[in-house]
């Protein structure tokens, strides 16, 4: 067996099952509840059959990993040679799940540092891709981490949504923004705040809330050499109409990635979502 330091995240990361495997990543799955069925994100539920479920309103809730599930997860990363592992999760102000990994953390066979990176979605998909680059090159446990740590504070995400009910009902902004906001009529743009989905412009129009997110990227991305993701929920051809407008304005981008968010995202944000991550190097 090889001796090394493992990357753990979860399945809220969204990054691509080929990039997974080629860096040696391991995504433990949020659990997203349909009516009385629990599924596990990214192989019991499709991002359609949420859509299909949200549109019909019928009740959609998610769910943290149970720290059980971190102890497995934890004790076959160490049997297959790992010598520690970094733990890195979406924001603990979103979800349980950094709480559960770390109570698992206490009963691994080997050392786990467990990190609330703050981020959701392929802004802390980024971060595991960070920490992964540092572990194949050799490096410790603490350095790994430091490279995480790094990328979540240099990384901005933006996210438009046709209605706010669905963060309002999944609890995670408030229902008097969410009232405000219905009742102006107006297009919400969200930011990503100190862990936190945060209201940052309302604009009258979708196709100008859409411009904006893309002149917001731009903004963020300066010059530099950059990262970034698309990411969308039933809105495929919108999501491929802006990433192609990145990739001629982001003059420093480095890669960029385009795909649908997962179902539990997708429970608290519903179909039209379309947000952007802008990740420097």
């Amino acid at each position: 067996m090889s001796r090394h330091v493992a990357i753990v995240t979860d399945s809220t990361a969204y990054l691509p099952t080929r990039t997974m495997e080629r860096h040696g990543i391991t995504a433990v799955p949020l659990t997203v509840v349909l009516g009385d069925r629990a599924l596990e994100e990214g192989t019991e539920i499709s991002t359609r059959a949420l859509a299909q479920a949200l549109q019909k309103r019928r009740p959609v809730t998610t769910s943290r990993p149970s720290p059980a599930v971190f102890e497995e997860t934890y004790r076959k990363v160490a049997e297959s040679g790992a010598t520690g592992i970094v733990s890195l999760h979406l924001s603990a102000e979103l979800s349980g799940t950094y709480d559960a990994a770390v109570v698992a953390a206490r009963q691994a066979p080997v050392p786990v540092r467990v990190v609330d990176t703050g981020m959701i979605a392929m802004a802390l998909g980024f971060c595991a891709l960070s920490a992964a680059e540092v572990a194949e090159s050799g490096g410790t446990v603490d350095e790994a981490v430091m490279a995480a740590e790094k990328r979540a504070s240099g990384t901005s995400a933006y996210f438009y949504v046709d209605t706010l009910d669905y963060l309002r009902r999944g609890g995670r902004i408030g229902a008097a923004q969410a009232l405000l906001g219905s009742a102006l009529a107006v297009k919400p743009l969200l930011q990503l705040s100190d862990g936190r989905i945060e209201p940052l412009e309302k604009v009258r129009t979708a196709s100008k809330a859409i411009a904006r997110l893309e002149e917001i990227a731009a903004e963020r991305a300066g010059s530099g050499q950059v990262d970034a993701a698309v990411h969308h929920l039933a809105a495929p051809d919108r999501a491929s109409a802006l990433a192609d407008r990145l990739r001629t304005r982001l003059t420093g981008l480095a890669e960029l990635h385009v795909s649908e968010v997962g179902a539990v995202i997708g429970a608290h944000t519903g179909p039209g979502l379309l947000g952007v991550v802008v990740s420097p190097r």
